[in-house]
């Protein structure tokens, strides 16, 4: 083969890979196909979810985020809260995060839980401290290799989480 054939021929072949790795890069299309929030009976708040156009075998980190309000109480043996000092309301953004792998189909279907602010109270001797209520809003998942986020649901209340306890809500 000449050189002149040789060096159109080694040029092609580098614009047709340049060209390949265009059509990978155009070929993801970063998207949330769901999520959803689920209140579970400890105080605590899973979001489920599935993105969907990652490309192959990628590392995507992500961050649940959300502001809650918590009050907590103190539990005597006797099944009650005593005082009213022996409760309180906290608020506070919570936030959890996550890397999961995108796998060989592009995808993670995966999910995240955050937990109600800590309480700011100690009980005294001979009582426990316990939830009674919690709620979020505001809940936002992001994948922040990509800079994406979806909102998800308005507000995630528990009501009573202890109704057997006189006093506690």
């Amino acid at each position: 083969m000449n050189r002149s054939l040789r060096v159109i021929v080694v040029a092609t072949a580098a614009l047709l890979a340049m060209l390949a790795m265009a059509v990978v890069a155009l070929a993801q299309n970063e998207h949330f196909i769901r999520a959803s929030g689920n209140l579970n009976n400890n105080g605590t708040l899973t979001v489920s979810f599935k993105e969907a156009g990652l490309g192959t075998n990628q590392l995507i980190n992500y961050v649940l985020s959300a502001d809650s309000t918590a009050t907590y109480v103190c539990v005597n043996r006797g099944g009650a809260n005593p005082s009213a000092q022996n409760k309180t309301t906290v608020s506070g953004p919570v936030s959890a995060t996550g890397t999961f792998s995108s796998g060989k189909n592009g995808q993670v279907t995966e999910s995240l839980t955050v937990s109600p602010p800590p309480s700011d109270i100690t009980c005294p001797p001979g009582q426990s401290l316990e939830l009674a209520s919690v709620s979020y809003t505001n809940v936002v998942l992001t994948d922040t290799t990509n800079n994406i986020s979806i909102s998800v649901g308005d507000t995630f209340a528990s009501g009573c989480l202890l109704p057997n306890v006189r006093g506690a809500c």
